[in-house]
């Protein structure tokens, strides 16, 4: 009777690591999605924030272009998230 109870209770306690991993897996999928929304933008500006000659330096659009280049790739990507269902 005592190995019955023994396998019973062996038995839900991995069902329960199962759905916590399970949950784990999801939030970081999650983290890793936003984490990568996030680098984009930051990546654009870092370009951008360079002290080195760069296109169209003495527009007068000079500032809007990297901030729109940085929503763009930060819409893109989170519509591709969104269409794979990682959000």
């Amino acid at each position: 009777m005592a190995n019955i109870y023994t396998n019973i209770l062996s038995s839900t306690m991995d069902a329960f690591a199962s759905i916590i991993s399970n949950n784990l897996n999801f939030v970081m999928k999650r983290l890793t999605s936003i984490t990568i929304v996030l680098t984009l933008p930051v990546l654009v500006a870092s370009i951008y924030g360079m002290n080195v000659e760069i296109p169209y330096a003495h527009s007068q659009y000079s500032f809007y272009i990297p901030v729109t280049i940085a929503i763009i790739t930060a819409v893109v990507m989170s519509w591709y998230f969104m269409k794979k269902k990682w959000f």
